[in-house]
């Protein structure tokens, strides 16, 4: 039980900013975090706060390690604090996976940007940027609309892969300076693996994304560092930009479990075989009008995978493209090309994923004009022919895959027997036409009423049953976003009650399913990045078990078996820990992998061919082993603190008590505002809301905390937690209000110190508002016991972190008072002396930044002088060694020529020092207005209180 002066004093708890690399700066996305967070992603969070100047960070834990989460806190912690106005860059196929993180871990909305919604927002007079959630966009986006981006001006920017970046000082690199430009000025978070790999110049370019003036010129830089010199140096000086957690530092609270292997091999019947290599000749044709010419890679890309997934699925695309012909010769002249037509409306998720595995690699041109001439014999000829492969694909009952697939799951299932696991399996495919095939050929063997669909499509009977029986057994589950509670039935469907979920790449994305264990590729992408996407469903922090990992490999088609060997030995997806490296699904993305494996199924037919074209691929993606600049990546990002192992430990008790403490506090907080409307479980952190409450649906509520989370989750963000907040910080609390503490009255276990228990007293509470670097609000108190004995601010909230009761309230003496608000005076000018020394650290920091800018800058031109120094006294030597009147005369005229230059380089030196020391003033009075202080203190209440028993 608690009082209304607990009530208050909580609310402002919950609600105040904070500065700086403390647990207090991240309360906020910890209690709205439904997650379980690791010592070491805290850390990197709070780095990522360390100074209120910095203009970003890098994120750089190894592969695994979960730096969504870390970049997570940070955006929900800004997010919470009304700093709203935040995007997300990535590669396209992980822009679903961002949006449906954030709002299921962090309960966040989000918008995913791209050309087609941007221009509908547009055509509507709307500003695409300004509205209450979180933006999600590809790179593409990002550089092509840089100019937008740049004019909104956004709080955080998150960049995800960023080692897409490196290379940004590069005048080839045009996406990555675009993205560089549309994010300047905006605090970046960059999240990769792998910051340099091959050069230090890499790791310049990553700063100057962050911050140009980082260093100074890509030619002082190289100088300086670019050949491994100075190592100690430049650690030094990226120690603020870079925080990097190992693998081998998190073994102690990580479990990793192992991915298995299973190869499935089969052989393609003749018939089978017969149709592969006809489709193939046919697409490898330049002149059909089938595969138009402005969309070539495109259409064949959709094609070959629809080839390579089902005979079932290649029909109905073959009998797609044979309507589109049809159409043509009935009105004798071309037809607008729409490569949706190829598949039909059966295929959303297949035809998103393949324009956005596509998005960044190559553009594609509309060649289409109405008035090109066709040949009505060709076009007649290309019909039947199609008809022919459709009549062959007919005469094939049964598909030596789908025979395979069946003895692959035998075999995994009594893999998962074996080790405790649940008899569960998740089978991917590209294609819902393959999934229809797919669920009709298992339930024909023993596995009907074991299976669950899931696809993008809302129209499936069976998900719509499935979503409608949810609802109505958890009302209280229900979001109100279709989608999303759609996708928790299908989830809980799976878990509770199928054997074999049947999944599109719609569920590659944002799913977390480690009660499961098995993951079956029956077409296999080929996009590295797609296939862990696809196995990282299962193989996650949390799973229990060993991860078995099923493919399929046709020994009659030699490029499947080699485009096989490559992702598993040279990307290592299957069967290692930690799948594949950030290092080499950059490399993979650097080559364009996906399009070189398209062209050589088009262009190899012999063994020997496609021997060659793997080699030359595998050649391209090799990086030499620099056995030295592998030791300089270490020496410079990894090991900034030689206790990590310890510090992390130290990390994870203390964020244990913090979140103990808040989560109690919140949880009080919110039964003492809703105890007339809501009923609550102390054992179980839920409560029944038997009324609508401030907009709020009535039913029950769990806290993220709670161990039943039947419920809707209840988050600080969530609107009734605000109503909760906003209610206890309107309290009346009028000042003499007699508390009596007790220890009893409360759950948690709050201990008082001998010297306050059985105690009387006077105690002041006042909050102290800060405007500087940031804005920030602190709870300050003061109280003394009536022996005279002053009390801490660890005593007072000890105090009411133990329940209590209040009588009546009486007038404060007047000496009790005036020493009471002195002592609170002098406590909030000791507070405000401590912000200020810690503001002069931050302060002191850039300042040694742009110093150490200004310096890298001269030097340069410095050098550059020095170079015409040495070139004039090199051409004064040659000038007396001449050995003619002729020669003489030139070499005094190249001298002469020299000189000229040096002294338009000590002019232009002269005048570039003036230009930099300009810049250099100019930057730290920036940095000045942003440093002072504003500080405001005002009384919230007077109390007496009393500990005896």
């Amino acid at each position: 039980m608690i009082t209304r002066y607990h009530a208050k004093y909580y609310a402002q708890l919950l609600s105040q900013k904070s500065v700086g690399d403390n647990l207090q700066n991240l309360s906020q996305s910890l209690l709205n975090s439904a997650v379980d967070i690791n010592p070491h992603q805290i850390d990197a969070a709070l780095f990522a706060f360390k100074s209120p100047l910095s203009k970003g960070v890098v994120l750089a834990d190894e592969v695994g390690l979960g730096k969504t989460i870390e970049a997570g806190l940070v955006l929900c912690q800004m997010w919470s604090t009304g700093k709203r106005k935040i995007i997300i860059v990535c590669p396209a196929s992980l822009r679903k996976q961002w949006s449906f993180e954030l709002a299921e871990k962090f309960g966040i909305a989000s918008e995913i940007l791209d050309a087609k919604v941007f221009n509908a927002y547009v055509a509507e007079g709307k500003n695409p940027f300004s509205y209450n959630r979180v933006i999600i966009c590809s790179y593409n986006f990002a550089a092509k609309k840089k100019a937008e981006v740049l004019r909104h001006g956004f709080d955080l920017a998150i960049v995800d892969e960023a080692h897409k970046l490196r290379n940004v000082y590069r005048k080839s690199a045009r996406t990555a300076a675009d993205v560089r430009d549309a994010l300047a000025g905006t605090k970046k978070l960059l999240l990769t693996a792998t910051p340099f790999q091959n050069s230090l110049m890499e790791l310049y370019g990553l700063t100057t994304v962050i911050d140009p003036n980082f260093f100074g010129s890509e030619k002082t830089f190289r100088r300086d560092y670019g050949n491994g010199e100075n190592i100690d140096e430049l650690r030094f000086r990226i120690k603020p930009l870079f925080t990097r957690t190992l693998r081998k530092d998190v073994k102690e609270y990580i479990n990793y479990t192992k991915r298995l292997p299973l190869t499935q091999k089969f052989t393609s019947t003749d018939e089978e075989y017969e149709l592969y290599e006809d489709v193939s000749e046919f697409l490898r044709r330049e002149d059909i009008y089938s595969v138009p010419a402005g969309q070539r890679k495109l259409t064949t890309m959709i094609i070959r995978k629809i080839l390579a997934s089902s005979i079932f699925a290649l029909i109905s695309t073959l009998t797609h493209i044979r309507e589109r012909l049809e159409r043509m010769l009935k009105k004798e002249q071309m037809e607008r090309f729409d490569a949706d037509e190829l598949l039909g409306d059966d295929e959303p998720d297949f035809m998103a994923d393949v324009e956005e595995d596509t998005e960044d690699s190559y553009e594609e041109t509309d060649m289409f004009d109405e008035d090109d001439a066709i040949s009505i014999p060709k076009l007649k000829a290309e019909i039947a022919l199609l008809n022919s492969f459709i009549a062959k694909a007919k005469k094939i009952r049964k598909e030596s895959k789908a025979e395979a697939l069946l003895a692959a799951l035998k075999e995994s299932f009594k893999i998962q027997s074996k080790s405790g696991a649940q008899r569960k399996a998740l089978i991917f495919t590209e294609s819902t036409k393959t999934q229809a095939f797919l669920r009709d050929s298992l339930e024909a063997n023993g596995y009907e009423g074991k299976i669950v669909l899931f696809n993008g499509k809302a129209s499936e009977p069976q998900t719509n049953e499935i979503y409608k029986k949810w609802c109505d057994a958890h009302p209280d589950k229900v979001s109100g976003i279709k989608a999303a509670d759609r996708r928790a039935a299908i989830v809980d469907y799976f878990k509770n009650s199928a054997e074999i979920m049947i999944a599109t790449e719609a569920a590659s994305e944002g799913l977390n399913l480690q009660f499961c264990s098995l993951v079956i590729n029956y077409d296999l992408p080929w996009n590295p990045q797609r296939i862990e996407q696809r196995i990282g469903r299962c193989h996650r922090y949390g799973q229990k078990y060993d991860v078995v990992v099923v493919n399929f490999i046709n020994t009659r088609n030699y490029a499947d078996v080699r485009v096989f060997d490559l992702l598993c030995k040279k990307f290592k997806l299957f069967d290692d820990v930690f799948g594949a490296s950030d290092e080499v699904l950059g490399k993979a993305d650097s080559i364009d992998f996906e399009s070189r494996i398209l062209q050589i199924y088009q262009q190899c037919r012999s063994k020997e061919e496609i021997d060659a074209a793997f080699e030359k691929l595998q050649n391209d993606m090799q990086e030499e082993i620099d056995t030295r600049m592998d030791e300089v990546r270490k020496q410079v990002i990894e090991h900034f603190d030689i206790n990590v192992q310890e510090h992390l430990r130290t990390t994870k008790d203390a964020t244990g008590a913090f979140l103990n403490r808040y989560q109690h506090i919140f949880w009080e907080l919110t039964k003492f505002v809703l105890s007339s409307e809501a009923v609550f479980d102390d054992a179980k952190h839920t409560f029944r809301l038997q009324v609508p409450v401030a907009g709020c649906k009535k039913g029950v509520y769990c806290m993220l905390n709670a161990s039943d989370s039947e419920g809707i989750p209840y988050r600080l963000s969530h609107p009734l937690a605000q109503h909760v907040l906003n209610t206890a910080l309107s309290l009346d609390t009028e000042d003499g209000a007699e508390i009596h503490f007790s220890e009893k009255a409360m759950q948690m276990n709050a201990t008082l110190p001998e010297y306050l228990q059985d105690q009387e007293g006077y105690l002041i509470m006042a909050q102290l508002k800060v405007a500087s670097v940031e804005e920030e609000q602190y709870t300050i108190f003061t109280a003394m016991t009536e022996q005279g004995r002053t009390l801490s601010q660890d005593d007072c909230e000890k105090l009411f972190l133990n329940g209590g009761r209040e009588s009546s309230v009486e007038a404060i003496p007047l000496r009790i008072l005036d020493s009471l608000q002195q002592n609170s005076e002098r406590r909030c000018a000791a507070k405000l002396k401590m912000i200020d020394e810690r503001n002069l650290g931050y302060f002191q920091q850039e300042e040694t930044r742009i110093f150490n800018w200004e310096r890298d800058m001269l030097n340069g031109l410095e050098e550059e002088l020095s170079t015409v120094k040495k070139a004039i006294l090199q051409a004064e030597r040659d000038a007396l060694r001449a050995d003619s009147i002729q020669a003489k005369l030139e070499a005094q005229q190249h001298v002469d020529e020299l000189n000229r230059k040096k002294r338009r380089l000590r002019n232009e030196l002269d005048d570039k020092e003036d230009d930099v020391s300009i810049m250099r003033r100019n930057m730290i009075a920036e940095l000045q207005k942003r440093i002072i202080s504003q500080a405001d203190s005002a009384k919230v209440f007077i109390i007496h209180f009393s500990t005896k028993v």
